[in-house]
């Protein structure tokens, strides 16, 4: 049931972001779109509920329970700066808007990627919480080891995240040069 329920959360998350943003672009309806796209953490709140009820239930605690912690921390941490790329991005295409820029080179490079560090460090320790709440939820009667392994994948994703963005920190991409073009 949980996997189930993550699908349909990420289905719905695309459905209403094109919803949302077929409201805004083509329908003019700012508003709508708005009410639309305010809809999504509802998925986020839909799933956390279902996760905890079926853990009440008696379901052992296993990997789909910890992949739902997993993709509420990304939906928190990463759904709203998800919506704005997707956004400036349909906006360019469809509606005139100024093409999307990320910086390459540099430091505005490097300030970009400790952001999208953080975001992903926020969704890990995110998810960490909401693991570490359903060991405590189980308590030492149950087999908690998934959820725990879980955690220990998080920490590994935070210390990827840190890594790139030391990379592009220590050695940050340089600007090609500029050739006139005369020989």
């Amino acid at each position: 049931m949980i996997v189930t329920l993550i699908i349909v959360c990420e289905v719905g998350f695309w459905v209403l972001l094109a919803a949302g943003l077929a409201l805004r672009y083509w329908a003019k309806m700012p508003r709508a779109s708005v009410a639309v796209l305010l809809c999504e953490p509802l998925l986020e709140a839909l799933l956390f509920v279902a996760t905890a009820v079926d853990l009440k239930n008696g379901a052992a605690p296993d990997w789909k329970h910890g992949l739902a912690a997993v993709y509420i921390g990304y939906s928190v941490a990463l759904g709203h700066s998800t919506v704005k790329w997707v956004d400036v991005r349909v906006a360019h295409r469809f509606a005139g808007g100024p093409p999307p820029s990320t910086p390459k080179y540099g430091v505005p490079r490097a300030i970009h990627e400790w952001k999208l560090a953080a975001r992903w460090i926020a969704a890990a320790v995110i998810a960490m919480g909401l693991l570490q709440g359903a060991i405590w939820y189980v308590g030492d009667g149950g087999d908690t080891g998934s959820m725990e392994q879980w955690q220990q994948r998080m920490l590994f994703l935070i210390a990827i995240n840190v890594i790139i963005a030391l990379s592009y920190t220590v050695f940050p991409k340089k600007e090609p040069a500029v050739t006139s073009g005369r020989r």
